[in-house]
């Protein structure tokens, strides 16, 4: 292994994401990695004193600003195999469409959503809870952090024909008028994770809102259900 140093920010509010820094600070000992999860943390200038060689963003809720993707090199994450499925919710549109696989894509902040020039790409199995799938991606974004790091990758410009998704929001996670009961295990699973929105019901006067499904051989599903007064 090269002996590489530098210093490296990864940026993420997410608690899957909290073990990076301890594998990468094992598998690039003589670099400096510096974790961010607050957005109140993430300001120019306290990248400014930082000085970071990259900014690696496996995952974040909010807009990097041009002039932090100007002056600083960001890469962030993304789970579709860009140009397709470019913009929000891409692991819930991709289950609500059917697939159970997808690449992540490592790319360039610039203008534009997702349209940046990607480093490379790995495989991923979208089975399971979001939760379950999010720990699975965190394993493979450590090996892509590293990889770019050590190999010093250069980033190539997308090809191929560009989709885009749009990005959920709560109301899209009611499940009441679903029709299939494959369908209402795939919202139930891939909306379980944390600071996710459940899959849910309402009346007048409860919500209903389901994790942990279990799909069974006999076509119903096993869940657990919290149940909140209105």
């Amino acid at each position: 292994m090269k002996n590489h140093k530098g210093t490296y920010i990864i940026l993420s509010e997410k608690n899957w994401n909290n073990d990076l820094i301890k594998v990468l600070n094992t598998n690039l000992k003589n670099c400096n990695w510096i974790h961010i999860d607050n957005k109140g943390d993430f300001d120019f200038n306290k990248l400014v004193e930082i000085k970071p060689d990259k900014i690696f963003i496996p995952h974040w809720s909010y807009i990097i600003s041009e002039e932090i993707f100007i002056k600083y090199e960001c890469i962030v994450f993304h789970m579709t195999d860009l140009p397709f499925g470019r913009g929000g919710s891409p692991l819930q549109n991709l289950i609500v469409n059917g697939y159970n696989k997808t690449k992540i894509s490592a790319l360039k902040v610039e203008k534009g959503l997702d349209a940046g020039p990607i480093y490379l790409k790995k495989d991923l199995s979208i089975l399971g809870t979001a939760e379950e799938i999010f720990i699975r991606a965190n394993i493979i974004i450590e090996s892509m952090i590293t990889e770019i790091v050590e190999n010093d990758l250069k980033a190539i410009e997308q090809t191929g024909v560009i989709t885009k998704f749009k990005r959920r929001k709560p109301k899209d996670s009611n499940i009441l008028n679903l029709k299939k009961i494959n369908e209402v295990h795939n919202y139930i699973r891939m909306l379980d994770a944390d600071g996710y929105p459940k899959a849910f019901i309402e009346n007048e006067y409860f919500r209903f809102e389901f994790s942990r499904a279990s799909l069974k051989a006999n076509g119903e599903i096993n869940a657990d259900v919290k149940i909140i007064k209105k």
